[in-house]
């Protein structure tokens, strides 16, 4: 997991790098966008942005493989939930088909405020605990290999 405060932050982080200049992209477009509708950005990344108006609130920790998520808050405030995979439990194995496995347990509660950014990375699993009156623009970014550039 890596967090920035804003996106200045995360610009700095990952500066070089056509993934990253996607990624920019997409959070530069994403507010602009149609709410719940991906956005295809190319080979390697998909986004959208969501709205939500009523709390959201989700029962198990999902985790990835191919894609990494990257979420940027654009209004309000969220809680999520983070822990390693290996020290979740798995309920639902990984399906190839939808890049999706799901886990419970328990893991660190972090506050994401407007203009912070969350990286979750492919050994991690993740729920949001509260997203109430909050807008965020989610990124899928490929991951090659398992192998983050830049980091």
């Amino acid at each position: 997991m890596l967090l920035f405060k804003t996106l200045d932050d995360f610009k700095n982080r990952f500066c070089y790098g056509r993934k990253w200049d996607r990624t920019l992209e997409a959070f530069e477009i994403g507010e602009k966008q149609l709410e719940n509708v991906y956005i295809n950005l190319g080979d390697s990344l998909v986004f959208k942005r969501i709205d939500y108006r009523e709390n959201k609130k989700n029962e198990y920790f999902e985790g990835h493989r191919r894609y990494m998520d990257i979420h940027y808050i654009l209004d309000g405030s969220c809680y999520l939930e983070i822990n390693k995979k290996e020290n979740l439990d798995i309920i639902e194995k990984y399906s190839d088909e939808t890049d999706y496995e799901y886990f419970e347990g328990s893991g660190e509660k972090i506050l994401l405020e407007k203009g912070n950014i969350i990286l979750i990375e492919n050994d991690e699993g993740f729920r949001f605990l509260k997203e109430e009156n909050s807008r965020k623009i989610i990124v899928k970014l490929t991951v090659e290999n398992n192998i983050l550039i830049n980091k």
